[in-house]
């Protein structure tokens, strides 16, 4: 188990380096700096969305309260290692409980270490490890094996303790992520499919009433949280059937890990990789005629019921195919690859050691160089450009991060002819124009953005357009507005000072110049002179 961990560790050791990708990273440590800075939000967490209090369709209120706790423990936010660091611990955990998961399942010693040093290494689970956010995953897989190992304790010894440990990580695992609804099927399926448990027991009863009261006890809370489900059942069966060949192509990144992308997209993903994967996994699992047919289903139903939350998430929501939704599907393939004849064959121990060795080896060098992928915002979101050339974000993204301004304008140009529409798109298009001294021509897309998205940057470059036009109060209205959210932001703060100034409220504008001194932002010298300040 040491060297597994070292593989972890060595694999992953450059990640401790890296920064922020500014994709959701951002939102959780910077923008939600005020929430963070409260431990009693620890508690809020249960009644709240995850991206916003009272509009968001996701609940993960284990996932916030670990940024709360690793903002506090990382000077206020702003050393971002200890958040990779706390990235990779956890990603350690998972590959340990892994080993003694697959020790429970009966499988090999040297089969569960190769598979586990595989899970350590792959690529394809770098973003849950190298990109921040990705932790979601890696905490739920942490949480659902070790409900798995104390429900296959309490199946074979009754003992009390093994049943509340495993409803208690079931329901952490519940308050983690949505997926933890399809834990209990799976654990269904390893009792008593792989492991032949009888499945009308009282033991089975038993934990079967267990299992629907942590359901309801997470279901009532979050019924009870300010968070909009808006996810209509029509728009899920709409995109039922079209997301459904990304379980081939999912399959396809897990045996052949050529065609990896920081920001997957259907769209841009090809099939054929899949396709080789699933010939390979049906050959290598018939020529093993010593297999266990019923763990190698159980393998392929476990890999299948983890990645079907996937194909339940309608376009409008999110149509990324994110390569950390495989963190827990792949322990499903790597069960069934105890069963194949990549493990059973005419190889002596030591030779097949040596032969998987090449394989990990292989696989870590993919991962590190993949990895760097997430060291930076340019580096991210050039790599997400470059994989999914047809995604409007992915364009807008690195448009907005360049600073080369005739590439920024047309990589701007090409999102917007993708997707006008696109989250976002319509105010960075508005930023550009006015880059471009097209202040005027910028409004309709500020107003367009903030009608839709109501994003709160539109308003700091409405205002602009305001002074433009000499609406002074308009200007006024919308700096205000901005500095609701953006409190400590130096030039919003002296433009609306001096506004009050030039339209002759020298009252308002003392006391927005003694709210700038608290906020310890600096106002000018001539200004606190004429203000008598």
């Amino acid at each position: 188990m040491i060297l597994l961990a070292i593989a972890v560790i060595v694999v992953y050791f450059p990640s401790f380096s890296f920064g922020l990708t500014e994709l959701d990273d951002i939102i959780f440590i910077r923008e939600f700096h005020e929430y963070n800075e409260n431990l009693s939000n620890l508690i809020t967490s249960f009644h709240r969305g995850l991206f916003d209090a009272v509009k968001d369709p996701y609940y993960r209120p284990l996932f916030l309260d670990s940024m709360i706790l690793n903002y506090l423990a990382s000077d206020h936010g702003q050393n971002i290692v200890s958040y990779h660091i706390i990235n990779v611990l956890l990603h350690m955990g998972s590959v340990l409980l892994l080993y003694r998961f697959f020790g429970k399942l009966g499988i090999k010693e040297l089969t569960s270490f190769i598979l586990c040093l595989l899970f350590a290494v792959h690529p394809v689970l770098s973003q849950a490890v190298a990109w921040i956010p990705g932790r979601n995953d890696t905490l739920l897989a942490i949480f659902i094996l070790s409900f798995f190992l104390h429900s296959i304790d309490y199946s074979e010894t009754d003992k009390l303790k093994h049943l509340l440990l495993s409803a208690l990580f079931l329901l952490l695992a519940f308050f983690t992520k949505e997926t933890a609804v399809f834990a209990t099927p799976a654990a269904f399926v390893v009792l008593v499919l792989i492991l032949k448990k009888n499945w009308k027991s009282r033991n089975s009863i038993i934990q079967y009433s267990t299992w629907i009261a942590c359901f309801l006890a997470w279901y009532l809370t979050r019924a009870s949280a300010t968070i909009k489900t808006n996810i209509s059942p029509a728009q899920v069966a709409h995109d039922f059937i079209p997301r459904l060949p990304l379980i081939i192509q999912y399959l396809g990144k897990v045996f052949l890990p050529f065609n990896l992308s920081v920001f997957p997209t259907q769209q841009d993903t090809v099939y054929y990789f899949g396709i080789a994967a699933l010939l390979i996994t049906v050959v290598i699992i018939y020529l093993n005629s010593a297999r266990n047919i019923k763990t190698a289903l159980g393998g392929a139903a476990i890999f299948l019921l983890f990645l079907f939350p996937v194909l339940l998430v309608p376009n409008n929501l999110n149509e990324q195919s994110f390569e950390h939704r495989l963190y827990l599907p792949v322990i499903g393939i790597l069960i069934l690859l105890s069963q194949s004849s990549l493990f059973n064959n005419k190889l002596t121990e030591k030779n097949l050691f040596l032969v998987a060795m090449v394989v990990v080896l292989f696989l870590a060098g993919l991962n590190m160089a993949h990895q760097k992928n997430f060291s930076d915002p340019v580096t991210f979101w050039t790599a997400a450009s470059e994989t999914s050339p047809n995604s409007a974000y992915a364009n807008m993204m690195l448009a907005a991060r360049l600073e080369d301004n005739q590439q920024s304008f047309r990589l701007f140009r090409k999102a917007y002819a993708l997707n006008p529409k696109e989250k976002y798109l319509n105010y960075y298009y508005g930023v550009m124009l006015q880059k471009q001294d097209s202040v005027m021509q910028s409004e309709k897309y500020l107003l367009t953005e903030k009608n839709t998205s109501g994003y709160y940057e539109c308003d700091f470059y409405l205002a602009r357009v305001a002074m433009e036009k000499k609406d002074f109060p308009a200007a006024i209205n919308y700096l205000v507005t901005y500095i609701k959210t953006d409190v400590a932001n130096k030039i919003a703060n002296t433009n609306l000072l001096l506004l009050y100034l030039d339209t002759n409220q020298p009252e308002k504008a003392k006391d927005h110049a003694k709210s700038m001194i608290t906020k310890g932002i600096e106002v000018p010298q001539a200004l606190r002179q004429r203000l008598g300040l």
